[in-house]
């Protein structure tokens, strides 16, 4: 046997035929466009007001990373017929997608919206390359072109088969009202304008910026960095008010609750957030002096109470509260 080893030259001249100088590739092209567009709906701030973005982004959820793990899969057209192509498709970017968040969540980066953006942009992208190259192996007399023009022609072959009798007429009617109804669900749901959840983040970080490990054995006049953190999703610029007081509370093991003896002001902060936007702000937890067992964290918005409101009144009368349980040297 002789075996042919091919200069780099010509790899590189290979390669650049598979990807530059083959047929026109209408659907995966149509593919490339439309991510694009998602992208650039997900990330311009102002179309967060419309329906564009949903529209754009489902398909990238629900449709088109499935589209193309087949079309690498599938690269010629009578590996599986039309409505197999579209329904695996669908299928298989409602498992794609979640195992993709699942995996993530082992990774630094955690599941976010950006990492996820960009790792089903990335899967999308690979599946495409290797759509493209699979496809230009085949001949293009049995390699798979999406029937744009003919699509509806070729579902009603696929759905009503010439000569099927009334069953098969009656599924196929069955299926096509079912497939109209979910549409016009879907664009009810994207349409119509739902009531907007309005919260507000409060949460305190360590030194190293993670949720864990907080400073419990306090020297008295040692500085302890933290980060006090505060994300406005109000829908509407917010001054917010942070306070620290420095409680000492007895628990009460016959009533099963906890009584507050003293509590002092320690900081106050005053910020202004506008919508969509969240500080993260460098604390120093500093103790005065001893007595205390507990730090309180309390976040106001408009309304902040005078400072003869304390103890648990002025607690309760918080948007939001946190408290870490420290023991004093």
């Amino acid at each position: 046997m002789k075996v042919i080893l091919l200069s780099e030259k010509t790899r590189i001249g290979k390669i650049y035929s598979t990807f530059f100088e083959q047929e026109y590739l209408v659907d995966l092209t149509f593919v490339v466009i439309w991510l694009i567009a998602s992208i650039v709906a997900i990330y311009i701030p102002f179309l967060d007001a419309i329906p564009l973005r949903i529209i754009l982004a489902l398909p990238m959820v629900l449709f088109i990373p499935g589209y193309c793990l087949i079309a690498a899969l599938f690269p010629k057209n009578d590996d599986i017929d039309l409505i197999e192509r579209m329904t695996l498709s669908i299928a298989l970017s409602i498992v794609i997608v979640p195992l993709i968040g699942f995996g993530l969540n082992f990774t630094p980066w955690g599941i976010r919206f950006d990492p996820i953006v960009i790792s089903v942009t990335l899967f999308t992208l690979v599946m495409l390359l290797i759509s493209f190259y699979r496809r230009s192996l085949v001949p293009s007399v049995e390699r798979f072109c999406f029937p744009f023009f003919e699509i509806g022609n070729t579902i009603r072959n696929e759905i009503v088969p010439a000569g099927g009798g009334t069953v098969e007429k009656i599924l196929s009617t069955v299926i096509i009202l079912s497939f109209l109804i979910a549409t016009i669900t879907t664009i009810y749901v994207i349409t119509v304008p739902k009531e907007r959840a309005q919260f507000t983040e409060f949460f305190i970080l360590n030194e190293n910026r993670t949720a864990a490990n907080y400073p419990d054995m306090i020297i008295v006049g040692q500085n302890y960095p933290l980060f006090v953190s505060v994300g406005n999703h109000e829908f509407r610029n917010i001054n917010y008010t942070i306070e620290t007081w420095m409680i000492r509370s007895e628990f009460d093991n016959v009533t099963n609750s906890s009584t507050i003896m003293a509590m002092d002001a320690n900081d106050r902060l005053v910020l202004s957030l506008p919508h969509n936007a969240t500080a993260i702000i460098p604390y120093n937890m500093s103790v005065k002096k001893t007595g205390y067992n507990r730090v309180e964290f309390l976040l106001f918005d408009e309304t902040v109470p005078s400072l003869n409101v304390t103890g648990s009144d002025r607690i309760n009368a918080s948007y939001r509260d946190l408290h870490l349980w420290v023991t004093l040297r």
